[in-house]
């Protein structure tokens, strides 16, 4: 007799309650700073008990931790970014003006969801020293994911012949930086669109052999 899996709400109601945890203490944190946001506060816009905050994540240091994570990754799930199914599918690409539009696409989302929160990071480290700890030292793992979506890049049909990796990369990296992102869309007004559609067109012209040719 065939067994049927039933779900295992359990494991459903605990994946719900960290979601609305993380939710809630991005809005605090956000609204108020890290230092001046309590886990208690966190539990009551959760809806949770306080006691459930500190059994989940331990301490406030790890939260904060699982907020930016989640930010980056736009979900929960433990899926590393390289890993994603739109960054392989841009590093698919036939080409390299296809990967650029699919790549810049999905790290508008990212920086979207990121950007809001990097003075926040920044505010955190220097009111708690321990919560950069909380990260291993090492190379920045974004400059490790534009490094491994350059390596895709060159080789394309359309790339020009003298970008190596390291360069493409560095374009990569400085071009779709949260801060860069932060000065035109949040200093300077621009709609993510925009910012978008110009951190396309500045990588074509920087990567690109044609780039009066691409069309995207």
């Amino acid at each position: 007799m065939d067994t049927v899996k039933r779900p295992d709400k359990r494991a459903e109601r605990s994946r719900r309650t960290r979601e609305k945890v993380i939710q809630a203490a991005r809005e605090l944190f956000v609204a108020q700073g890290y230092g001046a946001t309590s886990l208690q506060e966190v539990a009551d816009r959760a809806g949770v008990a306080v006691q459930t905050v500190y059994f989940v994540f331990g301490n406030k240091r790890a939260l904060f931790k699982d907020v930016v994570d989640t930010s980056i990754a736009g979900d929960a799930e433990p899926v590393a970014t390289m890993d994603r199914e739109w960054f392989r599918a841009a590093c698919a690409a036939p080409t390299a003006a296809g990967q650029l539009r699919a790549h810049v696409r999905g790290t508008s989302e990212i920086l979207g969801r990121v950007a809001p929160i990097m003075p926040l990071i920044a505010a955190a480290a220097a009111t708690d020293p321990q919560i950069a700890a909380q990260w291993p030292d090492g190379p920045d793992p974004r400059y490790t994911v534009q490094h491994v979506a350059a390596e895709a890049l060159v080789g394309k049909p359309d790339v020009r012949p003298d970008v190596s990796v390291a360069m493409a990369a560095d374009v990569l990296f400085g071009l779709l930086s949260p801060q860069l992102y932060l000065l035109f869309v949040q200093d300077r007004g621009w709609s993510p669109d925009r910012w978008e559609e110009w951190a396309y067109a500045t990588l074509i012209a920087q990567l690109c052999s044609d780039p009066a040719r691409v069309t995207g």
